[in-house]
Order: C-alpha cells, then structure tokens, then sequence
C-alpha cells in the first residue's frame, strides 16, 4: 500500500493498518497521535468547512445547520461508529441546535449534555480511556480556552474589523479603540515604504496571523496540561514535545482535510481537478511527517525528550488534578483567583505525571511471575531495592492486533503500574521469541545498567538485542556456571547451563538457559529458564534446594523431572503459562508431580502475576489482591 494513502486512511477513516510502525511511534512521542485517530477534532474540522462553504453559498442558516449535522453523521458511519466521532458529534448537534434556536450557546452545557447522554446509553463508558480523554479535552477548551480566548485575542480580532471605519470605534471599549488608532499610526508610518493601500492589509494580516499562531500555542498548552495525567495512566508518557508539535501540526492538518475531502469530491467531477487537490494534500502530509519525524528525533544535550515514560501516577494525585481542572474552571468567573487557580491546575497536572516510586516491602526480597502468556518474564526486587528483570516474553498477542509489542503492552505496563521508572538490570535465560521478544522495549523504556546474557547462539535476535544494548549504553554481562555474586542483599548463583555447553551456532534452544538461584537467608527460589531434562539431572548434583520453583519450559513434559523436585523440596511452584495455549501446557503428569512433591502450584493463566517475598526466614505468596501467608 502506498505510504500516502495509508497516511490518508489512518487520519479519515481510522485505519491505522497502513501506517509505518516507526512514524506511528513518532506521533506518539510528540503528542500528536490524535492525527492519526478518528476523533473529534475530524468532526470539528469538517463542521467548519461544511458551514464556511455554505455560507458561501447563501444557504439559510436552518438549511446549512440541518446539512451539516447530517453529514458530520454521515461521517460517524462512515467510520463505523466511532465512538469518540460520536460523542463530537452529539455535542455539535447540540451546540448547533441551540444556536439555530437563538439560545444562549454555552459550551460547558453542550459538552455535560453530550456527557450525559453518551452516559444514559452506555453508562461503562465512563471507564473507557476514549470517553475520558475526549471529555477532559473538551473541558479544557470549553470550561478554560475559550474564557481566556474571550478575554484576551477575540476583542482583539474584534478591533481589526472594518478598520477604517471611525463609527465602528464607538462600539467598541476604550481600550480596543486605542488599540485601533496605533495601529492606524503605524499603518501610517508603513505607507510610506509599503504605500497607501497596502499597509493596512499587511498590519490586519500581521495582527491575524499572530492572533492565530497565539490562539493555537494557548489552545495546545492547555489540552496538553490537562491531558497530562490521563496520558501518564494510559500511556505512561510525559509528553514534553506536545506544545509545539501541536503548534505546528494542527494548523496543516486542518488545511489537509479539507483538501483531501475536495479530491474525494473532485475525483467524482474532473480527475484534473482531483489531482489538483490531491498535490496539494500530499505537500502538506509531507510537511506534517517531518515535522513529526524531525521533533520526534531532536535530542538536546542528547536527551531524548521524547521518550520520557512515566510510571502510573497514584489515584491520589489524579484525584487532585481533576479537583484543580474543576476549580480552574469555576475560578474564570473571578478575576482576583483566576491566575492562582490556573497555575494550581497545571501544577496539579504537571506533578500527577511525577511518580513516588515503587511500594516495596521492606527488608523482604519480592519475585513477580508476569503474566506474559505462553511467555516467561520475572521481577526480582532485593531488600536493598535493586531490580532484575529475567525474561520479558514475546510473539504472542490479541487476535487481529497489528504491531503488537509484548514488551511495551504488557511488561511495561506491569513496572510502570507499580511505579517503576528504572530497572538495575535485565536478564535473558535464552533466546526463544516468547522470552527475548520483550526485551528492546524494555531496554528502551526502563534504560538499565547491565544485560545478562549466557551461552546465547547468533541468531538476528540476539544481534539486534546487543546492538540495541550498546547504542543505549548497556553494560553487556556474560554469565557463566558456578558465578557467585551479591545482588543488593540477594545472593545469587549460575547454576547452568554448565561450562563445556555448546551452543547451536543458528538456533536458540531450551537447554541455553541460564539457571538461577536467588536466596536470601534460609530462603531461596530456583528460576530454571526453559531448561529440560538433561540439565536437570546436572542440576541434581548442585544440590538446589529451594523453597520456591519457578517451573522450567511452562509445564511441558520435557522438564520438571522427579529427581530435581526430591533435591529442591520446593513449597511453592509457579508456573508462566498462556491460558488455553496450544502446547497443552502445563501438562498433567507434571502437575501431579509437583503435587507429590508437596508444592503449592500457581499458574499465571488462572491467576495471573503472582507474587513471592522472601524475608529470610519464610516466603509469602500474593495473587491479586489474595494473600496466602505459609
């Protein structure tokens, strides 16, 4: 598919399937994925170039109100129903109405009416991240954008109409009349240099494209404040390029539609003059591209500010910054409070994005099962708050979903949830994709210090990996058999594979993994990676007893053999498995096994991420928000 038109696909119709993955990600990190995205802001556009046209066309304003709700409708089918095209177009509907009725439109009620009723027909959407962000967004402009627009640049514009006229002066206040005579002055002192009939066209045109550029600077500082922490919850992004990402993209993208809209139109008429709108649009999509791609990139003092993932800010916080968005709102009213009320909104919201960090529980090691489906990825947190990530698992994803990284969607998410911002250190056990397939966005978005890696073959996946470890800095670690060493409090060990294993040349296999044992006290869990049998039987002469088994290869019949679960006695077995995979994993014959041996066995399928803290003496399990204290 042509670049072009998937580009065109995405930004009318929703259609994101077209769109390159990298600039997909270059309009998230500058905030300006909202253009790719069917929302309200396509309603918005279309309303206004519908209604700017048929004014044009001296329609009456019943006529041009009932076409334009009609096909801003129209559109919301179009796109299947959109939800966030709904919900703008239900408001315009509103506004409009009010409108052709001479009632006094009011923003704020169009935008609670439409609240409301979304809210009667679906009352989830509520919790849905779409209604939350396209409400927010229309609050900040109604309820704080639009007050300050009518204070500050809209008497302005005012002023410059028929600025010639002397009589037009007497109905406008003191202060915009003296905003006319110097500007008169000056267009006095311009003429000389730009003559008579000139100037004046030059300093009205000056004073709108200055007015413009003002009203969509404030118009984006605004939606990106209040936006700040529905964007930490959501996507776990600061969004520092947002301001002039928006300051530049919008106003192309809102001469882009409607070019685009007439080649639809044209093509059906005249290919010539089709092709004249098409040209057009594709300069200007071209603008917007590197536009995005050149912010997205820019890293001064080589930071990269785009880039700037934040954990999950806590519901108290969020709390706050919808009280001061509310407050923000009712303070317009009164001009003595207005400025304070405004700066604690953004503070409010700023702040929101500023995580206090992980809870931990003190003085106990804690180690997480992710639930990662047919994968394996865990988190290891010592009692001096160091942090190893082994594994962040890979391939799998929902059915139909285009680009889906398991890294991102999901470990990700998980740290950022918990209030993670940084990891000390990642580990790959060995390099099948539903264990190394996470891990460049984990690099990416976590930065740590070291990668541990084992006897690994050179496969694409694990050069890339490297690569992308070196480029960001990572210290790269070989580990071996029988390494020993102290992990902020935890002792560590490498139990395998042993010393002489040799690696396929071409091909990951299970038996690469790295083996671990994590103890702490009188405490210790053996994490076997997807190691089979014949590991297992070496394992069996290392004596590693453990109280907690993390079970080799997802409970496949392969591993978890009787001897290893006679030298370990592990109380407890958790196992990282995709529910209903399609290896009929775990298999029935080791949990049987496991049951024999005495463990309590827990699987990430039924009970999602599960939680062991080792305190020395004992270790506790937590599933959800289940404690199982042995």
């Amino acid at each position: 598919q042509d670049p072009d038109a998937g580009l065109m696909a995405a930004m009318l119709l929703g259609d994101r399937s077209g769109v390159d993955h990298e600039l997909t990600r270059d309009y998230q990190r500058t905030g300006a994925y909202h253009i790719l995205v069917v929302a309200g802001l396509k309603v918005g556009i279309l309303a206004f170039a519908l209604l700017w046209v048929l004014r044009r066309l001296l329609a009456p304003e019943w006529l041009a109100t009932a076409l334009t709700i009609a096909l801003c409708a129209l559109y919301a089918l179009i796109t299947e129903a959109n939800p966030p095209v709904v919900r703008a177009t239900v408001m315009l509907a509103i506004y409009l109405l009010a409108r052709l009725f001479y009632r006094q439109r009011n923003p704020l009620n169009a935008v609670g009416a439409s609240a409301l009723g979304i809210l009667v027909w679906q009352p989830r959407a509520l919790f849905d991240a779409s209604f939350q962000l396209t409400f927010v967004s229309l609050l900040a402009i109604a309820g704080i954008a639009l007050p300050i627009f009518e204070r500050t640049s809209q008497p302005l514009r005012r002023a410059l109409r028929n600025f010639d006229s002397r009589d037009y002066d007497f109905a406008l206040s003191p202060r915009l009349v003296q905003f006319r005579l110097d500007l008169r002055l000056v267009a006095e002192r311009l003429a000389r240099w730009l003559g008579q009939p000139l100037s004046p066209f030059v300093m009205i045109g000056t004073w709108r494209l200055v007015l413009a550029a003002y009203d969509i600077v404030l118009l984006s500082a605004v939606l990106q404040i209040a936006l700040a922490p529905l964007m930490a919850v959501y996507f776990h992004r600061a969004v520092v390029l947002g301001l002039p990402a928006n300051a530049l993209v919008v106003p192309l993208h809102a001469l882009l539609l409607p070019l685009a809209g007439g080649a639809l139109l044209a093509s059906y008429l005249s290919l010539p003059m089709a092709r004249m709108f098409a040209a057009g649009g594709g300069l200007l999509l071209h603008a917007t591209n590197t536009a995005v791609e050149r912010l997205a990139h820019w890293q001064p003092a080589g930071i990269a500010i785009g880039d700037w993932r934040v954990a999950t800010p806590t519901a108290m916080a969020i709390a706050v910054a919808a009280a001061t968005l509310v407050i923000a709102i009712c303070a317009l009213r009164w001009k003595k409070v207005v400025v304070a009320a405004l700066l604690a909104f953004a503070v409010a919201s700023v702040a929101s994005c500023f995580s206090a960090g992980p809870r931990l529980r003190a003085g106990a090691a804690e180690i997480t099962a992710i639930d990662v489906g047919q994968g394996d990825s865990l988190l290891v947190v010592s009692p001096a708050g160091r942090t190893l990530l082994i594994d962040a698992g890979g391939e799998l994803g929902p059915p139909g979903a285009a680009h889906f990284d398991i890294g991102e969607e999901v470990v990700s998410s998980y740290l950022w949830a918990r209030g993670f911002t940084r990891i000390d250190a990642v580990a790959l056990t060995h390099a099948h994709a539903d264990h190394i397939g996470g891990m460049r966005a984990v690099l990416a978005n976590f930065h740590p210090r070291e990668l541990w890696i084992g006897p690994v073959p050179d496969t694409a996946p694990v050069r890339e990996l490297v690569r992308a470890a070196s480029e960001e800095g990572i210290a790269i670690i070989r580990r071996h058999n029988h390494e020993r060493f102290d992990f902020g409090g935890l002792h560590m060990e490498i139990l395998g594979p042993p010393e002489d294993w040799q690696v396929a040349s071409q091909k990951a296999q299970n038996n690469d993994s790295l083996v671990m044992r994590v103890s702490l006290g009188n405490t210790s869990a053996l994490l076997e990676g997807d190691a089979e049998k014949k590991i297992e039987r070496e394992l069996v002469s290392e004596n590693p007893a453990a109280q907690l088994l993390k079970v080799a290869h997802h409970g496949s019949a392969s591993s978890t053999i009787p001897e290893l679960l006679a030298a370990t006695h592990p109380q407890f077995a958790v196992i990282s498995v995709g529910y209903h995979n399609s290896f009929h994993h775990p298999r029935l014959a080791v949990l049987d096994r496991l049951q024999q041996a005495g463990a309590r066995t827990f699987r990430t399928d039924i009970m999602g991420a599960t939680t062991f803290y080792l305190d020395g003496k004992q270790i506790t399990a937590s599933v959800a928000a289940e404690s199982l204290g042995h």
